[in-house]
């Protein structure tokens, strides 16, 4: 018996090796990731509460004995300034977002602000939020960048309206920088400018992804500023925010006996917040304090009444709003909203 021999048959064709199967999230891992996640805030809060239980005792101890009216004036006006919020980011955008989501978001966002420094945690949720409404990344992170611009410049407004619709009554001669001072702030704004620049022209990774954000924005902004319905809610939003929140601390005030008027209060804060707003503390909290007591006993307050207002006016803000915000971020983690 003749075999045949095996290089005229066909050769079988090699197998490919099996890949490696992909990793397989359970229904039950996903929903205790987001339970994690829901959690967070609550045990943030918990343990800025332990840390800072003083100052939350004091303050609340303070409003206990505040004219309540007032008080709740006070609260009115932190509540409209989230609905500021959502005009502002509803403006920076070209897309219409859901107005109850939006505000919910934002005033989730709030919560994050205050655990977060420079508006880190506010821009984070904003921008998930944008993500889960169908915005592009691009465009969410351009219309963070509008509203971090649009903010300052619409506050600036309403510090040079200030200064020319109240000249004699605000006394500026204390609050004024001297010369030292203001050298110091320009050569910090050249220097931040210049390292910009030389970090642009010297990394050329940085060049394409820059370019083409800064593209985005400033054609989302174009196109923003022919649409009254954006544009308006954008800057009066923008505008209104500092006047709510001087409002906030002025009504904080007159419940406490704060021998100073509503545009005195409002302009400390236009100040105080200008001269510090860039040292980055969670909401903040410190140095703006710090300046507003300075301000505000500038222009003739006890520094013991000054104090004590500042300190019911975070208390108001901060502490009473955190616990139902962290409970809306919650939600809307659990919604998948965020």
């Amino acid at each position: 018996m003749t075999l045949m021999p095996l290089e005229g048959l066909p050769r079988p064709l090699p197998t490919a090796a099996p890949a490696p199967a992909a990793p397989v999230r359970s229904p039950a891992a996903a929903r205790a990731v987001r339970l994690a996640i829901s959690l967070l805030p609550l045990l943030l809060i918990g343990g800025w509460a332990v840390v800072d239980r003083h100052s939350v005792s004091d303050g609340a101890a303070r409003l206990a004995s505040a004219d309540p009216w007032w008080l709740l004036v006070a609260a009115f006006f932190t509540c409209t300034g989230w609905v500021a919020a959502a005009c502002v980011r509803q403006g920076a955008i070209p897309e219409r977002l859901p107005p109850g989501l939006l505000l919910a978001s934002q005033v989730a966002a709030g919560t994050a602000n205050h655990v977060l420094p420079a508006s880190i945690g506010a821009h984070a949720v904003t921008l998930r939020f944008l993500q889960s409404q169908g915005i592009p990344l691009a465009r969410g992170t351009a219309s963070l960048a509008l509203y971090s611009l649009v903010k300052p410049v619409a506050k600036t407004i309403v510090l040079l309206f200030f200064l020319v619709a109240f000249p004699g009554m605000l006394h500026l001669g204390a609050l004024m920088p001297d010369s030292w001072t203001l050298l110091l702030i320009a050569g910090g704004v050249a220097a931040a400018l210049a390292t910009t620049t030389v970090l642009v022209a010297v990394v050329r990774p940085l060049r394409r992804p820059l370019t083409g954000f800064l593209r985005t924005a400033l054609t989302d902004a174009r196109v923003l500023h022919t649409r009254p319905s954006r544009y308006l809610p954008l800057w009066i939003g923008a505008a209104a925010t500092p006047l709510l929140q001087g409002s906030v601390i002025a009504t904080v005030g007159f419940a406490l006996g704060l021998p100073l008027s509503w545009a005195q209060v409002v302009f400390a804060l236009l100040i105080a917040s200008t001269a510090v707003g860039a040292v980055p503390a969670p909401g903040g909290i410190g140095p703006v304090d710090a300046a507003m007591v300075f301000t505000m006993s500038a222009f003739g307050a006890p520094v013991g009444l000054a104090t004590a207002t500042i300190i019911g006016y975070r208390v108001l803000t901060i502490w009473v709003p955190l616990l139902p915000g962290a409970l809306v971020l919650s939600a809307l983690v659990q919604r998948k909203v965020l």
